[in-house]
């Protein structure tokens, strides 16, 4: 497989995601990996990442016998250009200005690596130094107006070096230029898909898990459900299916999840939704109420997996997830929220926990959804947070205002479906403000809740973009929730994208 070796940089999931959609299997390790590591993985190509850092005022802690083996095809991006560079006696100068943006590229055409590439290429820079003088026995074989040396490769051509960005989508031909490097240099074959995905997930469940007793946290989306009809087909009568009502759902969602999954798995329901809204009255921290579900939920799951005589514990979680909540590989990454089934987690923990999704992403598990025959109301859903309607009740959480965003969400969802734009975009939902404004309704004076919408679209939930949803849509949404919601008088748009906004508000 390919391992992208982290050395902090903000587009290092990119690369991983660049590189799935060839269809090819990789993994992301930090800086500190060692050799050996690597060999047992059977990784036979490494992407070194860019990264924040100078590589001539850090001592990083990277296994040099990476480089000395010469095992590896290797290609550094921006920081890991420069890094192999360094190693191998080139020189690393400061630039006198950050080159960051669209800048044009003129590629050896003649290299495999840029095969099929016009003579000028637009390419995104995200860079302050840069590679001033070549290692011995190293090509130049890319330059731009602004560095003479944007692109190198050793003699035996296991080497390259790139200055620019090809995993961001700014570089116009990069996803090329990924495809050239590891088909035609290092000889790779296509072969993550959906199959392959689904028998490396029933691998891991089965080594880890043998013959014990699991239960899977079932909340009805796609991640979730795969993960339930996985887990029935490889332990049968030994797993079980926990769906736990926490009074934060959607309009109508307990009853939909029940009738769909009670004949299909070893099922569950647990309202426990009178619990949860105890531990979160009063709560106005995201974050406390991010943890507060976090154990609540597992409280809940430890009690079921008493009663079932499980020592697992099986959640959907995503990638993205992972990397918002902290770096999972104790890198540089800053955490940007901590979501509930994450850092949300109590440290005392009575489960062993199986996360088979951790290094996928959404659309990967939707891939395995339709291999598995799931139905389109469950693989094309719309995501939605852990904690429900938690995190989009601004502030303290009542019963009323629960109504209150449970009815208006579920008219934001109608329209959405009727103006047939659900399934074109990412996640379309209302988010309930703490603010009250002045209106007037019937010729008299009111003083009322303010409802905001948020429609994005987005391939995984990583960047996403606010939707130019037709005006007539956002009409029809603000008079039925003004018109059809006691206690609102005003609706608002949200036209921010991710970043620097993140798709929820809390």
């Amino acid at each position: 497989m390919v391992g992208i070796i982290d050395f902090g940089s903000q587009y290092t999931q990119l690369i991983a995601r660049r590189i799935r959609e060839l269809n090819i299997y990789c993994e992301i390790f930090h800086f500190t990996t060692k050799y050996e590591e690597l060999k047992n993985k059977n990784v036979s190509v490494l992407i070194l990442s860019g990264g924040p850092g100078h590589v001539d005022k850090e001592n990083l802690r990277f296994d040099e016998k990476i480089f000395k083996n010469n095992e590896f095809y290797i290609l550094g991006i921006c920081y890991g250009m420069q890094l192999i560079a360094k190693y191998f006696g080139g020189k690393v100068s400061h630039g006198k200005v950050r080159e960051y943006g669209k800048t044009i590229f003129y590629p050896d055409i003649n290299e495999e690596i840029f095969e099929g590439l016009k003579k000028e290429t637009i390419v995104w820079m995200s860079h302050w130094d840069y590679v001033s003088e070549l290692p011995e026995n190293f090509k130049v074989i890319g330059r731009t107006d602004n560095i003479k040396i944007g692109a190198f490769r050793d003699k035996n051509k296991k080497i390259y070096g790139l200055q620019f960005h090809p995993e961001v989508i700014h570089t116009k031909e990069g996803k090329k230029i990924l495809k050239n490097f590891l088909f035609n240099i290092c000889n790779l074959k296509s072969d993550w898909n959906p199959g392959s995905i689904i028998k490396k997930i029933k691998n891991e469940i089965k080594e880890k898990v043998k013959d014990e007793k699991i239960i899977c946290a079932l909340s009805g989306g796609v991640d979730s459900s795969v993960l339930s009809l996985i887990l029935n087909d490889v332990c049968g009568k030994n797993s079980l299916s926990i769906f736990v009502n926490n009074g934060l759902l959607r309009k109508n969602e307990p009853k939909e999840i029940i009738n769909f999954f009670k004949d299909k798995v070893n099922f569950k329901y647990v309202d426990a939704s009178k619990l949860f809204l105890e531990r979160l009255k009063d709560i106005e921290d995201p974050e406390e109420k991010r943890k507060i579900i976090g154990n609540t939920f597992i409280e809940v799951f430890e009690k079921e997996g008493k009663r079932f005589g499980a020592e697992y514990l099986a959640q959907g979680t995503l990638y993205p997830d992972v990397i918002e909540s902290t770096s999972p590989f104790k890198g540089p990454s800053v955490r940007i929220k901590t979501h509930h089934n994450v850092g949300g987690l109590p440290q005392n923990m009575k489960f062993k926990l199986i996360e088979p999704f951790k290094f996928l992403f959404k659309d990967e598990v939707r891939k395995i959804a339709k291999k598995m025959n799931l139905p389109d109301f469950i693989i094309k859903r719309h995501p939605f947070p852990g904690p429900g309607l938690a995190v989009r009740i601004i502030g303290k959480i009542t019963k009323q205002q629960l109504e209150i965003l449970k009815d208006a969400d579920f008219i934001v969802e109608e329209e959405i479906k009727k103006a047939g734009i659900y399934d074109k975009i990412w996640q379309a939902f209302a988010v309930l403000l703490p603010i009250k404004s002045v209106g007037i309704m019937g010729d008299k004076r009111t003083y009322e809740n303010v409802i905001a919408i948020r429609i994005v679209k987005s391939v995984d939930g990583m960047t996403a973009d606010w939707v130019k949803v037709p005006y007539k849509v956002l009409e029809r949404i603000s008079n039925r929730i003004v018109n059809e919601v006691k206690g609102v008088n005003r609706v608002v748009y949200d036209i921010t994208s991710k970043p620097p906004a993140t798709i929820e508000w809390e």
